[in-house]
């Protein structure tokens, strides 16, 4: 019996020990498990610091674009569209006001000014002017080749195709009307909130477009077109307000011409047939002007397809006001100490205000002068002088668009030589062809009922190109010129 309990007692230390060394091998796997999560939770918490670190690097690196971006140099353009953030300019907020109660008014009208003149940065700048209030789709023609103008079928889809582009780039969060997205009836029942569109909104709004562009049919022509347009601004959630720039390429073309008179059409139906609360375009002719034959046969009656567009009446020309506030934003930035006053007077004496001139003098003030002739401080009178005496002498589009017109308006030249040479006074006649010309190409100016040359800088520019011409160097009055400079 004894040996029998000392087994017995072996037996239960036995157990013992092995319990022992069991829960010996339960508190090192909880303490290696509790080491795993401390050294998971450490690798978190570093790859949380590397995520920080990578986000602080991101940021400080977009901080650092975007710091780049706002301290950009900026400059005077003289090409293109001048842009707020990369160019001096003059503020356009009472222009943008002026051409907004047009567009409230429902007006058709044409931005017609001479090149170079800031119609494009206008339509830009109006564009996100108007853009909480309407829906503004903005085409350019310079996009469409001439053979884009070959017949209906062909500019229709052309137009459709640059129209649906236009759309879908602009960043509108709705386009379509509340009540044009109607839900089935089987929805109402089976769910208490309303239907979503099952496309998006620019989608809806395009559809009929798109759908006649895919049926590729050649009848898809004006008519077709302006069905299309039609639905449009009829389903749109905001009025439609189209811009037009660089018209001037297309206004040759009578299918052109047959656009206009469906534009018209369009105006003079407008209370029953939904159209464009406006239509602006832009050019150096004015749209008014082209004549339209009724009937190939009946050459002696025409008629202007574009007879309904309002009298455009802002002032694009820079006054000594704007240009004192172009120059006080680019003495922020330079601290030259200018006598801004006298700068924007003279530039504006010189220039009569033609945009592209102020800003071409301006440039070369900045760029040339300021750079290149240290002996001559820039933003000076001095300065100012030799930038007319260099801008005189180079070529630019706008000096040679001037040069080209007096080879293509043989009349204008006589005009011009009229007012250069002869010292006549000229009466403004509106009737007179060369004067009209003259007007809308910008080589003159109105002032009390006589025509002026537009601008000292062309009157001299004009002055200079006329004495190379070889009849001019037979007159008396050239001879005479020359024998007083030898002298």
């Amino acid at each position: 019996m004894r040996t029998e309990n000392l087994k017995h007692i072996e037996n239960l230390k036995h157990i013992e020990n092995l319990k022992y060394i069991e829960n010996l091998k339960n508190i090192e796997n909880l303490k290696i498990m509790e080491n795993l999560k401390k050294m998971e939770n450490l690798k978190s918490m570093e790859n949380l610091k590397n995520i920080n670190n990578i986000k602080n690097i991101k940021s400080t690196k977009n901080t650092k674009n975007i710091k780049s971006i706002s301290t950009r140099k900026k400059i005077f353009n003289i090409n293109a569209d001048c842009q707020s953030d990369l160019h001096y300019m003059v503020n356009l907020s009472e222009r943008l006001k002026k051409v907004k109660i047009m567009v409230d008014a429902g007006e058709y009208f044409t931005i017609n000014r001479a090149r170079q003149y800031g119609k494009t940065t206008l339509l830009k700048s109006l564009k996100e002017f108007l853009k909480e209030e309407y829906l503004v789709i903005s085409l350019d023609f310079q996009m469409i080749s001439a053979s884009k103008f070959k017949d209906e079928h062909t500019f229709c889809t052309t137009f459709a195709r640059l129209l649906i582009k236009s759309i879908e780039t602009t960043k509108l969060t709705e386009m379509i009307k509340p009540t044009d997205t109607i839900p089935s009836t089987e929805t109402i029942i089976s769910s208490e909130e309303p239907a979503k569109p099952t496309a998006p909104p620019a989608a809806q709004l395009l559809a009929p477009l798109k759908n006649a562009l895919q049926q590729n049919s050649s009848s898809f022509e004006l008519f077709e077109l302006f069905d299309c347009l039609s639905e449009l601004c009829q389903h749109s959630s905001k009025p439609v307000v189209l811009m037009i720039d660089e018209v001037d390429s297309a206004s040759n073309n009578q299918v052109f011409l047959d656009f206009l008179a469906q534009l018209r059409a369009c105006y003079i139906a407008r209370r029953t047939f939904p159209t464009f609360q406006s239509v602006i375009l832009a050019s150096v002719y004015d749209i008014r002007n082209i004549r339209r034959k009724l009937r190939p046969d009946e050459e002696h009656k025409q008629n202007s397809p574009w007879n309904i567009a309002a009298d455009f009446l802002v002032d694009m020309s820079f006054s000594p006001e704007d240009i004192a506030g172009m120059l006080t934003d680019y003495e922020k930035d330079h601290l030259t100490g200018m006598d801004i006053p006298l700068l924007s007077s003279l530039l504006y004496d010189y220039t009569s205000g033609y945009p592209f001139l102020v800003s071409r003098i301006c440039k070369i003030l900045d760029e040339r002068i300021a750079q290149d002739s240290p002996s001559t401080p820039a933003w000076t009178k001095a300065g100012f002088l030799e930038a007319i005496r260099l801008l005189l002498t180079e070529k630019n589009p706008l000096f040679d668009s001037l040069s080209s017109k007096l080879d293509d308006y043989p009349e204008l030249k006589q005009l011009l030589n009229r007012l250069l040479f002869q010292g006549q006074d000229i009466m403004y006649n509106p009737d007179d062809p060369a004067v009209d010309i003259a007007l809308m190409f910008g080589f003159i100016k109105i002032e009390h009922a006589c025509v002026v040359v537009a601008n000292r800088i062309f009157e001299m520019r004009l002055y200079n190109m006329f004495l190379t011409f070889p009849k001019m160097q037979e007159n008396a009055t050239y001879k005479l010129l020359v024998s007083k400079q030898q002298k």
